[in-house]
């Protein structure tokens, strides 16, 4: 069929529609089920034949030249002949020398253009095929015949692919499409209406499906945006339509959207979705050769279509849309210019459409915009041609205009927050248009910025006093406004103000023509309120004209952009000189201007006053962010300006008679107001305060560029210096204290000059400090401080200066000096009414009246005395006396002068804190009595009026004073200290007489064995130990006989030891079969581990049932602990617990040594076998009755002992327990049982003690492993002997140490008679330690050298029978004697450490001094001491040799081939984590390329990096989810539970962070071991600093898994993070 396909484009492709009418319908099997074959189908029968007519060749050559830049066809470079007519385009040549012959002029494009013919001069060539020639049509037909069939191809599939995808006849297909049969489909669509557990339960009901196959379809639906739900007839797929809207409607008000579709049209709509993809494969081929070209000119005809459907278009061809605009048109430039131009003209309609449509941005063509408006000359063509501003800011209006109340201001409530969330991505796009910033001004920029301009004032006017607030008086307000919406607005025009303002400045045309509009838009928006008439108020001989008005009683509106950008254009033309040239500025009302802003920040200071409380938390949580860094600098700053502005254009006194009235504090400090309501004094108070501390900020703020001569980098080292001054902060604390400005703070270039780096530790962050000399540009009232932040800082600053023993004034730092414009602000604190404010405020502490005055009144009223002497200090000495007209210190001495106030108060009580800086106010005045200008030598006075020379001595005098007192005080307190201690020592003489001399030691017979076993064990001493209960507090001995006291305790299988990583972990591994031989390589072991807290058994009960009964009802406690598993957290540390184990205290044992000796010397190691085989025997025999016991027969000689000939060596009573203690064994064992077995507690099971000996081995053996690893010897792989029995394990196949530990538990039991309960004496029980040692150690040796390489099996296998002596096998073997002796010393070396920290624990015969001095140094000194504890040494040298010969004999026949590779070598390699790169953008770079097996998609993934094996998974995508005892499960929690148990260490490379698993259901988040240059970790990549591996975080991480604490971190986590929403950790 594809052969006439492939006939029917080669005659011609513009009539090629037909035959795919007739292919594609039978190409595609549309059904429910995904067809595996669909895909080699569709390429073989369709795609093939247009690859081959597109290239003219096989495609996979033509896709070859492609990919290498070649064309089919070069330049055809015929050289002309003098005389010959060579061709010009005027049009598309890129000069009059580019020339065509005629054959190829006739075929090309410009035959249609203007052209030019001439007569060439010869010499010359054809520039047909020269790309670089021509602007378009760089080839002739003849010489790009495949840039021809390209242009016919791509016009017929284009306009065949734009047709289905907006296809909306669901019943018929174009007229050149054949119908062949009437099939029918139900498809589903996508919305968001609906759940996903609404849609499963939908087609459940409706199709009769099961709940995986409802489960896959909603899946498929989601990913593709509709799906196919049934296949047949018209009336089967509208029976089963209407079943899911009925069924939909049930759970959901709104129906599913169901289509039925006839079958051929989802064909063809499913195919034009498939040439989409393949467009994009020659594209991505193609490169910049013709073809391209002409796929975007094609493209760019029909995409206006594509654009006017778009938002109707399922999910699957939206992608593909995008992703075809995205890598053609957007890839050359001139379609992109032409692409950006008609995205400009359909702006609004593509935006409204996105913002009523529910699909991610990422998919839908408006996100193009970041593609073109970044583009700063594109950007630029489309403000000139496309008025894009004015395009933008209309949309916007556009948007909101059904926010919009009567007074043409916005009003947001009930509005919708995810239609609002859609909005803000339009603010997005103005923020790109104004990216970059024009050089050059032309007159067509500046009339289209200009208009555009108007349009966003338009905006900001519909903001300004929108969504007022007034106060509420008498009741609480009842619902809470929405003031989201507004200041979200704020936030996202934050960035676009200060752009604006940016462009306007860098063109003073521009810049004064802005500010004459915006000025004219704000009186216009102040006209709009309305006005009362002006009033006349009088103060100190001040008269203030103006209208009246309370913000406590009036309607108020924290919005006022346009003030605010006035101000900042104001700032702009002082900063560039052009004030000068606007006209009438000097008429300006400025008082009128600065109205709003003063008034906003009244609200502030009342809110923060309590007068506005009835308002509820939202205008709380509005001046909140009114202040914070988000909004601050565009806000409250500028607010700040704008009364910096008022205050340098109006009469001083004016401008703080409008203060007070506007504060509604104007009559009580003209003396007119007298109340006794406390409450009122108190407002009047805090106003008050508040009042000050604005006069401080309008006068000592002066950091902003253009107010006084400092740059950005002085503002950001100022912000820098008084956060660290709160306390040392990380660098990321820094960045969120600053304001970004283009994603930028400025903090890198200030950083390191006014802070000290302090490095972090293993845990914590870097901090930096605040170098000392920084420390006097302190202001203690700086205005970006919030409350909390000013007092922490003034607290630090105090605590700081106790230290330093200076004293505690925190005086006003030296400002910088005003800029000319700015220069009047000054005149404040010189004014009559600044003077009478002060007088005010220290009269009223005067009286000490506490209802009428504040301690921080009168602390802001020393700082303004401070700042207003810092003022004079500075003019006086940069001018002369007379040029001079600042007199603050004349009129403070005037009648009821401030200074006489000051020594008045000076002497409170509640101001002791504070009189410092009184005592410094009268210092300056005491050194110049007139005054300031008294001095007669300004320049004679103190180099600083911060610490003048008096001051100085003073200072050092009082910290000479003071340190000779401490050092008194100390000299007192150590002669004390020594009379107290002679006193003990007179008092307790005796004691000190009987202690030995530790200088001299006598080493005798005295001395106590330090042997753990055999008849030369040390002696057990009987001990009292006494603990406390944790719970109770109560203390108790240990005692046999006693109550039991119980450790918390915690069992978890294990895998850090393993020798066979990511072995399945399934029932084989935890089968009752494996308790009782270990595999060596201790694929799972069971770990108990305890925090090591102490409480009564009963305790613990009571606790436990009380933990039980109230956290069933705590909410998602079972997030943090699994009840039902028996856990809990320790009462004192919360470490995580499972079960509990008892302590059993040692029993008190002394050796007969003469006793043992005889009996040494009847009970040798051969009788000593025999006899156990004799006892084991006849048990047998007696367990299964009937049966005759069976004949020992022993390796060493033919001994036939009696069945009790085990009792014949000493036998006693055993040893009683109470009660308690036995019953607590049962839950540790039955705990270690259930855990490790994976299976329902069960005390009865005979596997109950062998797990309690499998753990106690596998616990010893992880806490046994040396910290250090070996350089093992270098191993090639060996050919070892299979010696296993039948019905048991191989000597290769079994974990030594655990057999050890099995067989000293277990052999009491041999001695268990019917009549009596016997155990072995204390002889017997040595004898039968050492020997169990000796034969298990021998076994152990056997083992190490069957799996060594360093000899080789066959040199093993000659030997063998041939020696007479162990040294001839390694004398005959290829490697000296000595080199295996060393190898197996260190094979051996971690099973002799365990057996003594074993039998340490057993006995209680504490270790030589000399294991415990040479700790950490392995060598032959420490193994030969860990011999001589285990009373091993003397038969190492005497009785090992021949034992370790007939046992290599006894396995010597049965030397195979079959084990290749043993199983495990010795010693065993110690786990560790795998190795991480030190910079982390390789583990990204790694991820970037890490494909997900089981899934073809472009979706993102999260791949997972498992740091225990090195497995890159992927995570968080159902695409890799997994059965786990039959849940679906995600890749890491399946992962965990093969490679650790169940217990994971992962690192989720996108997030960097560290995840830790302990199960299914149960995990959490750890600080990746990943810093930056500053030493924080980063979450989620949010500042996206390069991040380099701390070494010790990542050490740190490996002990937290090596040491079994990965659960308790897990629940420590969830219990500090009280999770309120369960995470499905599960599907991780």
């Amino acid at each position: 069929m594809h052969d006439v396909f492939m006939c029917s484009l080669v005659s011609d492709a513009c009539h090629f529609m037909p035959s795919v009418g007739y292919m594609v319908p039978r190409t595609y099997h549309l059904d429910t089920v995904l067809d595996p074959q669909e895909e080699e189908r569709v390429q073989k029968c369709l795609l093939h034949p247009l690859e081959c007519f597109l290239f003219g060749e096989d495609p996979e050559e033509g896709l070859a030249k492609l990919k290498q830049g070649s064309e089919s066809s070069g330049i055809c470079g015929r050289v002309f002949k003098e005389g010959e007519t060579v061709y010009s385009c005027r049009d598309c040549a890129i000069d009059p020398t580019c020339v065509l012959c005629m054959d190829c002029f006739q075929e090309s494009v410009h035959k249609g253009h203007r052209y030019k013919m001439h007569a060439s001069s010869g010499g010359g060539f054809c520039d047909c095929g020269d790309l670089e020639a021509w602007k378009i049509g760089p080839c002739c037909a003849i010489h790009d015949q495949g840039t021809a069939r390209a242009e016919q191809l791509f016009r017929c599939l284009l306009r065949y692919v734009t047709e289905m995808l907006v296809w909306e006849k669901y019943y018929e297909l174009p007229e050149d499409l054949e119908v062949d049969e009437e099939v029918y489909l139900c498809v589903l669509y996508n919305d968001d209406h609906h759940s996903f557990d609404h849609v499963i339960y939908s087609l459940q009901r409706s199709i009769k499906c099961t709940q995986a196959v409802a489960q896959a379809h909603t899946a498929l639906i989601d990913k593709e945006g509709r799906w196919i739900v049934k296949k047949g007839t018209v009336l089967a797929c509208q029976e089963v339509n209407d079943l899911i809207e009925s069924n939909s409607k049930h759970i959901s008000q709104e129906a599913l959207r169901v289509e039925v579709l006839l079958y051929a049209v989802v064909a063809h709509q499913t195919f034009a979705l498939r040439l989409g993809n393949w467009f994009q494969k020659i594209v991505g081929y193609s490169g910049k050769s013709v073809k391209v070209s002409a796929l975007a000119h094609l493209i760019s005809v029909v995409w206006s279509l594509l654009t006017l459907f778009f938002w109707s278009l399922p999910l699957g061809a939206r992608r593909i849309v995008y992703e075809l605009i995205f890598c053609s048109l957007l890839m050359d430039t001139e379609s992109k210019r032409l692409f950006a131009i008609e995205f400009t003209k359909n702006y609004d309609m593509l935006q409204q459409c996105f913002i009523f449509d529910y699909h991610d941005r990422s998919i839908f063509i408006s996100s193009l915009s970041v593609q073109i408006f970044t583009v700063p000359t594109l950007a630029r063509h489309l403000i000139e041609e496309a008025k894009v501003i004015k395009v933008i800011v209309g949309t916007i209006m556009e948007v909101l205009k059904g926010h919009l109340c009567d007074s043409n201001r916005f009003q947001f409530q009930g509005y919708n927050s995810d239609k609002f969330f859609r909005i803000h991505v339009i603010f997005h796009d103005l923020r790109y248009i104004l990216i970059s910033k024009p050089t050059e001004w032309t007159d067509a920029l500046r009339t289209a910025f200009l208009e555009g301009f108007k349009a966003f004032l338009d905006l900001l006017g519909c903001m300004q006093g929108m969504e007022e607030v007034k106060r509420q008086f008498g009741q609480h307000i009842e619902v809470e406004p929405e003031w989201e919406a507004g200041f979200s607005l704020q936030i996202q025009l934050r960035h676009i103000l200060s752009m604006f303002q940016d462009w306007c400045a860098s063109d003073e045309t521009v810049l004064l023509q802005a500010f004459r509009e915006c000025h004219g838009a704000l009186i216009h928006c102040n006209h709009r309120a309305n006005q009362s008439e002006p009033t006349d108020f009088y103060m100190c001989k001040q008269i203030l004209h103006i209208r009246p008005y309370k913000v406590s009683q009036e309607p108020v509106s924290i919005h006022l952009p346009i003030s605010r950008l006035f101000a900042g254009l104001y700032l702009h033309l002082c900063r560039t000189g052009a004030i000068e040239r606007l006209h009438q500025h000097a008429s300006y009302d400025y008082t009128y201007l600065a109205e709003h802003s003063l008034r906003c920040l009244v609200l502030v200071a009342q809110v923060s006053a309590e007068m506005w409380r009835r308002n509820g938390l939202s205008l709380v949580s509005q001046v909140y962010y009114y202040q914070d860094v988000k909004c601050r600098d565009e806000m409250y700053d500028k607010d700040v300006l704008m009364l910096q502005i008022a205050a340098s254009k109006m009469d001083p006194n004016h401008f703080l008679m409008l203060l007070l009235l506007r504060f509604e504090l104007f009559d009580v400090f003209n003396g007119s107001t007298s109340g006794k309501d406390q409450e009122l004094l108190k407002q009047w108070n805090r106003l008050t305060e508040e009042m000050l501390f604005l006069l401080i900020v309008i006068i000592g703020e002066r950091y902003v560029p253009g107010v006084s001569e400092v740059t950005k980098e002085d503002v950001t080292m100022r912000e820098v210096i008084h956060l660290l001054c709160i306390e040392p902060m990380a660098h990321s604390g820094l960045v969120k204290g600053l304001p970004e400005n283009s994603h930028e703070t400025g903090l890198e270039s200030v950083i390191s000059k006014v802070s000290n780096f302090k490095k972090p530790g293993v845990s914590g962050h870097g901090l930096y400090e605040v170098k000392k000399e920084c420390l006097p540009e302190f202001n203690p009232f700086f205005y970006h401080y919030s409350k909390s932040q000013h007092s922490k800082a003034e607290d630090s600053q105090k605590k700081r200066r106790a230290q330093e023993g200076t004293d505690q004034a925190l005086r006003p730092p030296v400002p910088p000096a005003f800029c000319p414009a700015f220069s009047s602000v000054v005149r404040l604190l010189s004014c009559d009414i600044f003077v009478h404010i002060l007088r005010r405020v220290l009269q009223r502490a005067a009286k000490d009246r506490s209802t009428q005055w504040t301690e921080a009144m009168v602390q802001r009223a020393l700082h303004l005395i401070g700042q207003a002497l810092l003022e004079e200090k500075s003019q006086l000495e940069a001018a002369a006396d007379e040029e001079v007209a600042f007199d603050f210190s004349v009129k403070a001495r005037g009648t009821k002068s401030v200074f006489q106030l000051l020594t008045k108060v000076k002497s409170l009580p509640a101001l002791e804190g504070h009189s410092d800086m009184v005592k410094r106010v009268e210092l300056y005045m005491c050194l110049a009595p007139g005054g300031w200008r008294a001095m007669n030598r300004p320049k004679a006075l103190p180099s600083s009026l911060l610490s003048p020379q008096v001051a100085q001595d003073k200072d050092k005098a009082e910290r000479k004073r003071k340190a000779d007192a401490a050092k008194l005080h100390r000299q007192k307190i150590m002669a004390q200290m020594s009379a107290m201690q002679r006193n003990f020592i007179e008092s307790n003489k005796m004691l000190y007489d009987n202690m030995p001399d530790s200088s001299s030691s006598h080493p005798g017979p005295a001395r106590e064995r330090c042997v753990a076993l055999g008849p030369q064990r040390g002696s057990t001493p009987a001990q009292r130990e006494v603990l406390t209960c944790i719970l109770c507090q109560e203390e108790q001995e240990v005692a046999a006989l006693s109550q039991a006291m119980v450790l918390t305790a915690c069992v978890q299988r294990s895998t850090v030891l393993t020798q066979c990583r990511g072995k399945a972990l399934g029932t084989e591994n935890a089968s009752p079969s494996n308790s009782l031989f270990m595999s060596p390589e201790l694929v799972v072991g069971t770990h108990t581990g305890s925090c090591g807290h102490i409480m009564h058994s009963s305790c613990w009960q009571k606790y436990f049932e009380a933990i039980q009964n109230t956290t069933r009802n705590r909410l998602h406690a079972e997030l943090i602990i699994d009840l039902e598993n028996g856990q809990y957290l320790c009462p004192l540390c919360k470490s995580l617990c499972n079960t509990v184990v008892p302590l059993v205290p040692l029993e008190p044992l002394t050796i007969d040594y003469e006793n043992a000796e005889i009996v040494g010397q009847h009970l040798t190691l051969p009788r000593w076998i025999l006899i156990l085989l004799a006892r084991i025997n006849g048990l047998k025999s007696i367990n299964h009755k009937g049966a005759s016991p069976e004949e020992a027969s022993g390796l060493c000689g033919e001994g036939r002992p009696d069945f009790r000939s085990i009792l014949s060596f000493g036998v006693q009573e055993p040893r009683k327990f109470s009660d308690s203690i036995a019953e607590m064994l049962v839950v540790c064992a039955t705990t270690v049982h259930r855990v490790g077995l994976e299976t329902p507690p069960n005390e009865l099971c005979p596997h109950v003690p062998t797990m309690a000996w499998n753990t106690c081995a596998f616990t010893i053996q992880a806490i046994g492993e040396p910290s250090r690893t070996h350089d093992a010897p270098p191993l090639s792989p060996v050919l070892l002997p299979t010696i296993s029995r039948e019905n048991t394990p191989s000597i290769l196949e079994v974990d030594f140490f655990h057999l050890l530990v099995g067989m000293v538990l277990s052999v009491p039991a041999l001695y268990h008679e019917e009549a009596v309960e016997l155990q072995p004496s204390a002889v017997s029980s040595a004898y039968n330690h050492l020997y169990i040692l000796h034969l298990v150690t021998m076994a152990h040796l056997v083992q190490v050298l069957l799996t060594s390489a360093r000899i080789r099996c066959d040199t093993m296998r000659s030997t063998i029978f041939k020696c007479q002596d162990v040294r001839t096998t390694y004398n005959n073997s290829d490697v000296s004697g000595s080199a295996v002796a060393e190898g197996v010393k260190r094979a051996i070396t971690p099973f002799l450490r365990c057996t003594a920290l074993f039998f340490n624990g057993l006995t209680g015969v504490p270790p030589p001094v000399e294991i415990s001095s040479t700790a950490g140094h392995s060598g032959v000194h420490e193994n030969t001491e860990v011999l001589r504890y285990i009373d091993t040494y003397c038969n190492v040298k005497l009785h090992y040799p021949q034992m370790l010969l007939e046992m290599l004999l006894a396995v010597g026949p049965e030397v195979t081939v079959s084990w290749s590779p043993p199983p495990c070598r010795y010693p065993r390699r110690r786990n560790h984590l795998i190795d991480l790169p030190a910079d982390y953008s390789s583990l990204l770079n790694q991820a970037s390329h890490f494909k997900c097996p089981k899934s073809n998609d472009g979706e993102r993934k999260h791949p997972t990096l498992c740091l225990v094996c090195g497995t890159m998974l992927c995570s968080q995508s159902t695409c890799c989810q997994s059965q786990l005892e039959g849940e679906d499960v995600g890749a890491c929690t399946a992962h965990a539970a093969t490679c650790g148990a169940g217990v994971g260490v992962f690192l989720s490379i996108r997030e960097c962070e560290i995840v830790l698993k302990a199960s299914k259901t149960r995990g959490s988040t750890y600080p990746a071991p990943y810093l930056d240059d500053y030493g924080e970790t980063d979450p989620q990549l949010v500042r996206g600093n390069p991040l380099h591996l701390c070494p010790e975080r990542y050490k740190k991480l490996h002990q937290l898994w090596q040491q079994h604490c990965v659960l308790e971190e897990i629940a420590r986590s969830l219990e500090v993070d009280n999770v309120m929403f369960a995470l499905e950790w599960q599907m991780l």
